[in-house]
């Protein structure tokens, strides 16, 4: 039998990120919540994998305890001096901005499992051709969290043109339940101890797509909207002080001033078209620069055969 896992997973703890001045929660997804709906995805393994901390992942995986159709697998996205790794089957935190040959022994000490997660982004700091140097047990060639036609397709041309030196990945990088179960890892048998030798054995299919970009609209009008409400329960002084959700205790500690003024934005964000018309360019420019990566990558490596644009049109 054929079984469905996620490597890529994100909740609250992974923290915050902004354009300028500008901040926003990466997730405003419990790691309760994510578990939730992995089962109801089908998942017979997820891996959460927060930016740089495993706190979110070692409550997940203690929550998934109570489940019996579902394995929980405590990971890391890791940003190296060189670009993410992501860590699997971790037992504790690893230092951020090592380098990426630091960090690999780091995972292998903890009897971990490593991946590069979108290879070949152009706006994620990421480990391109940093690959080819290190002992990685898998790379993604479909991050879900990538719309564009050819960081994906690089991905996977790298891959193919390098057999069985990397487990096929493809995790949907789900900061919220609404871009998930657009894909996903196949891999025979069931759970995570069969998942694990499939990585190993490079056994695993990479299925799916990326996320449609309308969820990516939906994604922020949802962190946008929970963020308000943080906000108004800490003017109203409704939050508990002693809540381990990292998106209460930020809301508690930033100032009044920057409260207001987050309501403000909040709110004008949320209005519409502002959302849709943000997402368009947002999403156009995405798309131009990955364009541009891919083929300045084409040039440098002097792809031979049909170049990955004809076969992405």
């Amino acid at each position: 039998m054929m079984s469905k896992a996620d490597t890529h997973v994100h909740t609250f703890y992974s923290g915050t990120t902004g354009y300028g001045p500008l901040r926003f929660p990466e997730s405003i997804s419990s790691p309760e919540e994510q578990v939730d709906n992995a089962r109801k995805n089908g998942l017979s393994v997820v891996c959460i994998t927060d930016h740089s901390e495993v706190k979110g992942a070692f409550k997940a995986a203690e929550y998934g305890k109570r489940f019996d159709d579902i394995d929980v697998v405590v990971g890391d996205e890791i940003m190296t001096a060189d670009g993410e790794i992501i860590g699997l089957w971790l037992n504790e935190f690893i230092k951020p901005e090592m380098t990426a040959e630091e960090t690999m022994d780091e995972i292998r000490s903890q009897g971990g499992i490593a991946i590069a997660p979108h290879p070949f982004s152009f706006y994620v700091r990421c480990l391109r051709d940093k690959v080819f140097e290190l002992d990685l047990d898998g790379i993604e060639t479909i991050n879900g969290g990538h719309p564009d036609p050819w960081t994906n397709a690089t991905a996977q041309k790298v891959w193919e043109d390098n057999p069985g030196r990397w487990a096929q990945i493809s995790g949907s990088d789900a900061h919220s339940p609404i871009t998930s179960n657009y894909n996903w890892t196949e891999f025979p048998g069931q759970g995570e101890d069969d998942f694990r030798k499939a990585i190993l054995e490079k056994t695993t299919v990479a299925c799916g797509v990326p996320a449609p970009e309308f969820t990516q609209v939906q994604w922020s009008l949802q962190v946008v909207t929970r963020g308000q409400l943080y906000i108004l329960q800490a003017l109203a002084g409704k939050l508990d002080p002693d809540d381990p959700n990292p998106l209460a205790q930020k809301a508690m500690h930033i100032s009044t001033p920057k409260k207001i003024a987050g309501l403000i934005g909040g709110a004008i964000y949320c209005t519409p078209p502002v959302p849709f018309i943000g997402e368009y360019l947002a999403t156009h420019w995405l798309k131009k620069q990955a364009k541009m990566l891919q083929a300045k990558y084409e040039q440098d490596h002097q792809l031979a055969g049909q170049c990955l644009t004809q076969s992405t049109r």
